[in-house]
């Protein structure tokens, strides 16, 4: 049932995020769902290859707000290969009835009932897609 979907931890997550915006980011990188309208904007920083700084701004449905909040709190320390692994392991939990991410992203698993819902997993892979852009614009 849908509203199954929309559970309290998905709900909490999603309120806990607040826009925001770093000065002079390395990285920043805007990702829009076309099927629903829902964007994400990240800027970041990275020291030693790894984020030091992000700041998100979100408008989308309550599962891409939920996916941000995850990244939000775990990008901190993270490299490029660690979110690259976790972005792609969503999908494949999405698309691919592959298993949730491990490790520092793990609370994707929050997520798997979004893989009943093929129009939300754009939305909900909007925050990882933009966060690997902004840390290649950084990287480069």
């Amino acid at each position: 049932m849908f509203t199954e979907l929309y559970n309290t931890d998905i709900l909490s997550l999603s309120a806990t995020l607040k826009n925001e915006r770093l000065e002079n980011p390395m990285g920043t990188s805007r990702k829009v769902s076309k099927l629903c309208g829902s964007w994400v904007e990240i800027d970041l920083n990275l020291k030693n290859g790894k984020v030091s700084e992000s700041a998100l701004r979100v408008q989308a449905c309550a599962l891409g707000q939920a996916s941000a909040a995850i990244l939000k709190g775990q990008i901190i320390g993270a490299s490029i290969a660690e979110v690259k692994t976790a972005r792609d392991a969503l999908y494949a939990m999405l698309k691919e009835e592959g298993k949730p991410p491990k490790g520092r992203f793990e609370k994707l698993k929050l997520l798997a009932g979004v893989a009943e819902y093929p129009a939300r997993h754009t939305s909900t892979l909007l925050a990882f897609d933009a966060a690997l852009s902004a840390m290649e614009m950084a990287i480069s």
